[in-house]
C-alpha cells in the first residue's frame, strides 16, 4: 500500500475529477441562506439542512465529536485544507446552528503524516474513543488501507472524496462526492449528449494511478458508443504530436488529454501543435488548474474540467451564496476556493445531519443509528451533487456519488458552464 499510495498521491485529486483549485472571483450574496432549497436541488439553508435548532450551541451541554482523519504534516499532502474546510463548518454549526440538539460538536483530529503505520494508529485513537459515534476523513491515500482494517466496521466513516478504491468498499463507509472509478466515467455522457461525438481519442502518460485513470475514461466513452482511441505514452515525454495523432486527436469529435499537471502543459502544446483549439471538446480532470501549468504556459489551458462538487464562485450555482455568506462571515476568503476546503465544508454539515437525524430517531446517537441515517441519505448534497445513491454499486458500496458538471475555461480565471449535473452512460 506505502508504494501504491506515493506514487498516486500527487495525482490524488485528478484521479476523482471532481474538484478544482482556482481563485475566481465572486460576489458576496450577504448574510442571508434563509432561502429554499432550488429546484435544481442545490442547497441553499444550511439550517434546514442540517436539521439544526438556529442560534448557538449550549456550552454547559455534554459535547458531540467526531472524529476527524487527514493526510498532511509530511511531504507529500493531497488536501491540506480540508482540515480548515472541516473546522469552519464545525465552528458554523457551533455558532448558527445549534450544534446538535444545543450540544456543542468536537472535532477530534489525527493526521497521518508519511507512514502507512500512522493510519493504524488513527484507527486506534478514533474507534477507542467511546464518545465519537462518526469518524469523518479527509484526503487519505497514505495509511488509508492500515486504518480501514483498523476501524473494521466499527464505526461509520464518511468521505468527502475517496482517493484509493479501499474507501469505496467499505460496508461502514459513505462517500459523499465520488472517486475515480465512478466519477470518470461520465466523460462518455458528456461527449455523447453534449458534443453528439461519434469519435473520441485519450492520450495519457503511463504511470501507476494515471493509466488506470485514463483506461476508466475511455471505458466510459466506449460505453456510450463512441469510437474511442486510448494512446499512452512515456511518462516525461515532451513532444506528444505523435501519440495525439495515433489516437486520431486530428479528426476525432471529443478528445481528453489526461495526466498530472506536470502533465498538462506538454499536452497543451501538443495539441495547438496540431490545430486543436475546441475548447468545449477538449475535456480533462482539474489537476491541470495548477500555478505550475500556469508558469510553463501563462494560463490553464482552454479546455473543459469535470467537477463533482461546487465550482467557487460560480454564478449559476445557486447553493454558492450559503457558502459564500458563510466565507465572508468568518472571514475565511484565503481558503474559500480550495477544493478540499468546498468538500470537507460540505462533508462535515451533512455528517452533523446525520447526528441530528439519528439523535432524533430510536437509539439516540450510536455508530449503528449514524451509519443508517448516512446510508439512507438521498440528497440532495450541500456544495455537491443535487441527488445521491449510497450503495448503488456492489463492488464499492459506500460510493454514494457517480455524477459531474462541466465547466469551459475561458482563461483569466474565468469560466463558463458546459454542462448540469450528468451522471455515467447507461
Amino acid at each position: 500500500m506505502n508504494r501504491f499510495a506515493r506514487s498516486t498521491a500527487l495525482a490524488g485529486a485528478a484521479l476523482i475529477a471532481l474538484v478544482l483549485a482556482i481563485a475566481a472571483s465572486a460576489t458576496s450574496a450577504g448574510p442571508d441562506t434563509t432561502a429554499a432549497p432550488s429546484a435544481t436541488g442545490a442547497v441553499t439553508n444550511y439550517l434546514t439542512y442540517v436539521k439544526g435548532k438556529r442560534g448557538r450551541a449550549n456550552p454547559k451541554k455534554s459535547k458531540i465529536y467526531i472524529g476527524w482523519v487527514n493526510q498532511q504534516g509530511g511531504q507529500v499532502v493531497i488536501g491540506g485544507l480540508a482540515t480548515a474546510g472541516a473546522e469552519l463548518a464545525v465552528k458554523y454549526v457551533n455558532d448558527q446552528l445549534g450544534g446538535v440538539d444545543g450540544h456543542p460538536v468536537a472535532l477530534v483530529e489525527c493526521f497521518i503524516k508519511s507512514n502507512e503505520e500512522e493510519g493504524t494508529t488513527c484507527g486506534q485513537k478514533l474507534v477507542n474513543n467511546k464518545k465519537i459515534s462518526v469518524i469523518a476523513s479527509g484526503a487519505v491515500a497514505t495509511g488509508a488501507q492500515s486504518f480501514a482494517a483498523t476501524v473494521r466496521g466499527a464505526k461509520p466513516v464518511v468521505t468527502g472524496v475517496a482517493i484509493t478504491p479501499i474507501d469505496g468498499a467499505q460496508k461502514n463507509g459513505i462517500v459523499l462526492f465520488g472517486d475515480g472509478p465512478h466519477i470518470l466515467l461520465p466523460f462518455g455522457t458528456y461527449a455523447k449528449n453534449v458534443l453528439h461525438a461519434k469519435t473520441a481519442a485519450v492520450v495519457y502518460p503511463q504511470a501507476t494511478g494515471i493509466t488506470e485513470s485514463a483506461l476508466t475514461i475511455a471505458a466510459g466513452l466506449r460505453k456510450a458508443g463512441i469510437s474511442t482511441k486510448a494512446v499512452g505514452y512515456t511518462q516525461g515525454q515532451t513532444d506528444l504530436t505523435a501519440p495525439l495523432t495515433a489516437a486520431g486527436a486530428t479528426t476525432a469529435d471529443f478528445i481528453a488529454p489526461y495526466g498530472s499537471a506536470a502533465d498538462c502543459a506538454n499536452q497543451a502544446k501538443g495539441l495547438k501543435q496540431l490545430g486543436i483549439t475546441d475548447s468545449r471538446k477538449i475535456m480533462t480532470a482539474p489537476l491541470c488548474l495548477n500555478s505550475l501549468v500556469i508558469d510553463a504556459l501563462g494560463d490553464w489551458p482552454l479546455w473543459t474540467y469535470a467537477i463533482a462538487s461546487s465550482l467557487y464562485g460560480d454564478p449559476t450555482d445557486k447553493g454558492m451564496p450559503a457558502y459564500q455568506a458563510v466565507i465572508k462571515r468568518y472571514k475565511a476568503e484565503k481558503n474559500a476556493p480550495d477544493p478540499w476546503h468546498i468538500v470537507a465544508f460540505g462533508q462535515l454539515l451533512t455528517t452533523v445531519r446525520f447526528l441530528n437525524e439519528a439523535n432524533a430517531g430510536a437509539g439516540g446517537i450510536t455508530p449503528k443509528t449514524v451509519l443508517a441515517r448516512a446510508k439512507a441519505f438521498k440528497g440532495p448534497l450541500a456544495l455537491g451533487s443535487p441527488k445521491l445513491q449510497c450503495g448503488k454499486y456492489k463492488a464499492a458500496p459506500a460510493i454514494c456519488n457517480d455524477m459531474f458538471q462541466a465547466f469551459t475555461y475561458q482563461g483569466k480565471f474565468a469560466f463558463k458552464r458546459a454542462s448540469g449535473w450528468i451522471g455515467p452512460p447507461k
